[in-house]
């Protein structure tokens, strides 16, 4: 549906926003464009909407260059907010139906997606009156109330508390399954762990890994422990037999040299730790984009706790 092929961006003074990216995006999947603020995420997207123009490479929707034509089959959510504070939920919607020709069905689309956002009897309230949340659930409903075959969403988990996060989920899931094809761009990569089929990982405006987010588990597989305790864990990274550690508050995700296994390493734990959970597992992209690119060269604040979003 979506073929994007060797785009690149400069900006002035010589900064590579994106630096030769190619993806395609199929009906029925969720793309996960990854990586830290800055890497050229939102970028991307604003080339996918024609917003701005690649140096170079070419981005075609349903066989054709993306354009003003192309604007109404895609929805968008972007990250900051772009409602009319002043203006009603109700009002608010009608006028977005209204720019992408949807206004004859508005009412009774705008009614269910209120509805399923639980957000119904509320058509009147300002938006300057809501919650956070429900401000981006009003900005999602104004990005997919015309029903668009490509749903372009950046940051969408922003000011939702976890029961909301995962009513997004049920509803991006829906839309997937209804065959629509999905980007969901985000620094939260535990998030799109859940959410996404394929992720394409971004580093300084260049694709350091992609594919279906099974596959690139594969290829980084290690033999990594999931490790949830009570207690300080900061010790774990110094143990023998210890290859890497990420350590946070109450849990700790450890990969181990590969002559080393579960019996040798636990009684180690259990000295110093009470663990409540210890499994096998594939690393996280978050692991994985450390390996790539070096701690060292990890941005400062992406390194973060878990997203709350389950499976």
């Amino acid at each position: 549906m979506l073929i994007v092929e060797n785009i690149h961006k400069t900006y002035k003074g010589g900064l590579k926003a994106v630096d030769g990216i190619s993806f395609e995006v199929k009906p029925g999947t969720v793309l996960g464009i990854l990586g830290p603020n800055g890497a050229g995420k939102t970028t991307t997207i604003r080339m996918i909407l024609n917003i701005l123009k690649p140096d170079s490479g070419s981005i075609t929707f349903r066989g054709d260059h993306v354009g003003e034509h192309t604007k109404n089959a895609i929805g968008y959510l972007p990250e900051e907010r772009g409602l009319y504070k002043k203006s009603t939920i109700g009002d608010t919607l009608a006028y977005f139906a209204s720019l992408k020709g949807s206004s004859g069905t508005a009412k009774t689309l705008v009614d269910d997606w209120l509805a399923r956002f639980e957000l119904q009897g509320m058509e009147k309230r300002k938006i300057e009156e809501l919650s956070k949340g429900n401000q981006q659930k009003v900005q999602f409903i104004a990005a997919a109330l015309h029903d668009p075959d490509l749903l372009i969403l950046d940051e969408p988990f922003s000011g939702l508390d976890p029961v909301n996060q995962l009513k997004f989920k049920d509803v991006v899931m829906d839309l997937r399954n209804r065959g629509k094809a999905i980007i969901f761009c985000t620094h939260q990569l535990e998030s799109a762990e859940k959410i996404c089929d394929e992720i394409i990982l971004y580093n300084k405006g260049q694709a350091v890994v992609q594919g279906t987010v099974e596959s690139v588990k594969q290829r980084f597989g290690s033999n990594t422990l999931r490790v949830e305790f009570e207690g300080d864990g900061q010790f774990i990274a110094g143990l023998e037999g210890v290859q890497k550690a990420e350590i946070f508050s109450n849990y700790a995700e450890i990969d181990l040299k590969p002559s080393v296994t579960l019996n040798d390493i636990a009684p180690q734990l259990i000295a110093k730790l009470s663990l409540t959970k210890i499994e096998r597992v594939q690393p996280s992209l978050l692991s994985i984009f450390i390996d790539i690119v070096g701690k060292g060269n990890v941005p400062e604040g992406f390194i973060a706790p878990p997203a709350v979003v389950q499976a």
